[in-house]
């Protein structure tokens, strides 16, 4: 049986020891050859060191050599009879976000050094934070150099209790803490002596075994059609004239001969005769098979088409609401058009808008006229041909894309999409949202309420819909569990349904809102990602997101419903605040304790804020 690979990436401040723990790694797994070896003890002993600079085997750009820091990305490759690794090592500094960017593109898991020495730098938190925006399921902060403060579990704590409290500021939902020793290997293959009081994994031990197979987006089917092929080269069959393959590599999901499939963007149908391989064909394929796909029907395809499940659509737009890194030397040219590779499907593009662009450092927004190299914000792109695409909370494949220089042919610039701008569309030639708020006296709003069962969602949406019928106020309500009994009944609990269930249920609410509606909904929603692209859907300030705070013990004891019991006992797994995380909103618009407040107080706390957006009056 293949040895599953994980992809890693290593970063964190300059001369925190990324190199010499990748040189650990490679040392202690046996995988460097002697004459490296060698070569790395008579460099170390030339430059005085009294101890074997594993750094070495990685830092291999002279530039490197001479300033001691990684300025390239460094890929290595080692195994064990367990997993086999692909680790790209990224640098530190500031000015090489572009290189972190690209060695963490394509990461399962990331490793952040801490200095123990120095504690949680800038650098940390920004790194943390870019992680966090390219979607890396998986962080593991190694707290290096123990060493140097005497393996003291007091410092180690401290650093600990530091970036835990930034990280709820993350996405990133799994993150484990190790102190370390890359100089002189404690904790990183063998547990070390020197820290009996830590009773964790080592590091070798947790990426063998960190649980990557879940991090695959098997339900959604992507096939970006690479080249068309118009005969066959496999051992398994001759060439003929007749042969007409769709060649490329699978974007997400699972494809097995026999089932139907839609040819993007014409909308055209057939099913699947084989999925072929050169060793022969499969009876399956799934994430990252690069195979050959042939078709019971001659159908017109072409590079940049997709194939995908026809009762599983990606989205189609022009209109496109982006993260976007810039990678370019030159700064960008707002009024310039650019190309967009998007999968294997490339199209001119405008750029339309800039929000802001995030200051890393304390994840701030801040206004932009133009990006410059390595600056990181919000965009909004418009391209000549509409392109198919998923998310990048949803598909880190066909949710990103690379801005390229036509003059050039020089990438400038990489891109996560948020989803699609959404224009505020008149439902009637003369029926538009202002002049439904004059009709109504208020204006329209979608009035998201989130936190865990039990929290009292539900029972605060009723007494909010009331209070505002009771004035006359035009006002729709939207529940999780009614939802869940129409419209999402075919939908489960995982990640992925989860994020589909709220993006069905913004759907409705911004449907509703464009009618001029006061939109209440209460929906557990535990993903941060997921009420984003809800507010993504919507125009500027069109959403308030209200917090209702409650301490999981009283949900627990509430329990109304007996979920958390049947969670508890394994009848219901993946359950919020069990078996799955739930993400509080960092910066909501309005925080309530229901545990502490009652039903009342929270109404007039709501009413009192829609009266200061000036979308009711009082």
């Amino acid at each position: 049986m293949a040895r599953e690979p994980l992809r890693l990436t290593t970063t964190g401040s300059v001369d925190d020891g990324k190199s010499t723990l990748i040189g650990r790694l490679l040392f202690e797994t046996k995988t460097i050859f002697e004459d490296q070896l060698l070569a790395i003890e008579k460099t170390s002993t030339r430059r005085g060191q009294s101890e074997v600079d594993l750094s070495l085997l990685l830092d291999g750009l002279a530039a490197e050599r001479e300033q001691g820091i990684t300025i390239d990305v460094a890929y290595r490759y080692f195994s064990t009879a367990k997993r086999r690794f692909i680790i790209a090592d990224t640098p530190g500094h500031e000015q090489y976000t572009r290189n972190m960017i690209t060695g963490a593109s394509q990461a399962q898991l990331a490793i952040i050094l801490i200095d123990a020495s120095k504690g949680v730098q800038i650098q940390s938190r920004r790194h943390g934070f870019l992680l966090s925006l390219l979607r890396v399921p998986h962080l593991i902060v190694a707290i290096n150099k123990m060493d140097k403060v005497d393996y003291s579990e007091s410092v180690y704590q401290e650093i600990v209790d530091a970036y835990s409290h930034f990280s709820q500021k993350l996405t990133i939902q799994d993150i484990c803490y190790i102190p370390v020793s890359a100089l002189k290997g404690d904790n990183v293959t063998t547990r070390s002596e020197n820290t009996l009081w830590y009773t964790g994994s080592t590091l070798l031990h947790t990426l063998e075994n960190v649980e990557v197979a879940a991090d695959h987006n098997l339900i959604d089917f992507r096939f970006p059609v690479q080249y068309v092929m118009g005969h066959h080269n496999t051992q398994r069959q001759q060439p003929t004239d007749t042969f007409r393959g769709y060649a490329g590599k699978v974007a997400s999901g699972q494809i097995r001969p026999g089932e139907a499939v839609a040819i993007l963007p014409r909308g055209t149908r057939s099913r699947v005769r084989e999925v072929i391989t050169y060793d022969g064909p499969l009876a399956v394929a799934g994430s990252g098979d690069s195979v050959v796909i042939t078709l019971e029907d001659e159908r017109d395809i072409s590079r940049g088409d997709m194939l995908v499940r026809p009762q599983n659509l990606p989205h189609s737009a022009q209109d496109l609401d982006t993260m976007l890194c810039w990678l370019g030397d030159a700064p960008m040219v707002p009024a310039k058009t650019y190309l967009l590779k998007h999968t294997t499907r490339t199209v001119k593009v405008q750029i339309e808008k800039l929000h802001y662009r995030m200051d890393v450092n304390t994840l701030g927004r801040v206004p932009s006229q133009g990006f410059e190299l390595n600056e990181i914000g919000r965009v909004e792109l418009h391209t000549a041909a509409p392109i198919m695409f998923d998310a990048y909370a949803n598909n880190r494949t066909t949710g990103s894309f690379i801005l390229i220089d036509p003059e050039s042919a020089q990438t400038v610039a990489a891109g996560m999409i948020r989803g699609t701008v959404r224009h505020l569309v008149e439902t009637d030639a003369e029926v538009t949202p202002d002049l439904w708020a004059r009709r109504n006296t208020h204006q329209g709003a979608v009035i998201w309420l989130t936190g865990y069962s039990g929290a009292g969602k539900s029972t605060l949406a009723k007494a909010l819909h009331q209070r505002l019928f009771d004035q006359l106020c035009q006002v729709v309500a939207l529940d999780g569990d009614q939802l869940r009994q129409g419209l999402c009944r075919d939908l489960g609990f995982s990640a992925a349904d989860r994020s589909e269930n709220i993006r069905r249920a913004g759907e409705v609410a911004r449907l509703f809102y464009l009618q001029g509606n006061l939109v209440i909904c209460s929906f557990i929603s535990p993903f941060q990602a997921d009420r984003e692209a809800v507010r993504a859907m919507l125009p500027a300030n069109a959403m308030l997101e209200i917090h209702v705070d409650c301490a999981l013990e009283v949900c627990q004891q509430r329990d109304v419903k007996g979920l958390y019991r049947k969670a508890l006992s394994g009848e219901i797994p993946e359950f919020t605040g069990i078996g799955s995380p739930y993400e509080a909103p960092v910066s909501p618009d309005l925080r309530v304790r229901s545990d502490q407040q009652s039903i009342t107080e929270c109404v007039n706390a709501i009413m009192e804020l829609l009266a200061q957006r000036k979308l009711l009056s009082l």
